[in-house]
């Protein structure tokens, strides 16, 4: 398993910008397909974001896709999360996970997580 550690959260206005980091430990971070997650309270963690072993293929959910980029630096082993346009309903607390496949949108195949990370959106 690889060790991943988010940074980048906060607090931020509607319309705003936030670029989310996730720093990754080990040799092998190019092997990993690298997704973003995110939970509020009382619901289930929701797919937002992955990237395959480099930058060629990712894929989004519906509700941020326009609005967030996914990207990874494998010669820092860091995925990154832009988020623009931010919207109160995007207030989460996001995760960063590896996957030993290529690309994955499916919790279950991802086993090394973060941490997390509180994003905050005010209306």
């Amino acid at each position: 398993q690889v060790q991943l550690v988010e940074s980048g959260g906060g607090l931020v206005q509607a319309g705003g910008s936030l670029r989310l980091s996730c720093a990754a430990s080990g040799r092998t971070f190019s092997t990993y397909g690298m997704g973003w997650f995110r939970q509020v309270p009382g619901k289930e963690r929701e797919f937002v974001a992955a990237v395959g072993r480099n930058n060629y293929i990712t894929r989004y959910a519906d509700s941020v896709k326009g609005r967030f980029t996914i990207s990874r630096d494998n010669a820092k082993n860091t995925v990154y999360l832009q988020m623009n346009s931010l919207k109160p309903e995007d207030t989460a607390v996001y995760y960063c996970a590896a996957s030993g496949g290529t690309i994955a949108t499916m919790r279950d195949a991802y086993d090394s997580w973060g941490q997390g990370t509180q994003v905050t959106v005010s209306s």
